[in-house]
């Protein structure tokens, strides 16, 4: 069963940053082989997908609400998604999720609040 735990999330001010992480485990097949993406939830709104990356050389693509702000990326030795946030705004505030679609797994989520 594939396990997925987020952990980085934090108070920030606005224009700072915070680098999250998805450790994963229990996959069938090597990590490297998975599409993994990052999600967020706002309060009161829905999941939106942040950014994707694809398996092994991690081909990545982002949310124009992040682009140039946000890096996916994946270390496949450590079985571990990262998301680095830079410029941080206040409406980046929600809880983050990783996500590896082909297993239907999600995360628990950690909670990023950007606020001065």
């Amino acid at each position: 069963q594939v396990q997925l735990v987020e952990s980085g999330g934090g108070l920030v001010q606005p224009g700072g940053s915070l680098r999250l992480s998805c450790a994963g485990s229990g996959f069938t097949f090597t990590f490297s082989s998975y599409v993994m993406s990052w999600y967020r939830q706002a309060p009161g709104k829905g999941r939106e997908l942040v950014a994707t990356i694809s398996s092994y050389a991690g081909t990545a693509t982002y949310a124009d609400f992040v682009k140039g702000r946000f890096t996916i990326s994946r270390d496949n030795d450590k079985s571990t998604m990262y998301l680095q946030m830079n410029s941080l705004k206040p409406e980046d505030t929600a809880v983050y999720y990783c996500h590896v679609p082909s297993v239907r797994a999600w995360g628990q989520g950690t909670q990023v609040t950007v606020s001065s």
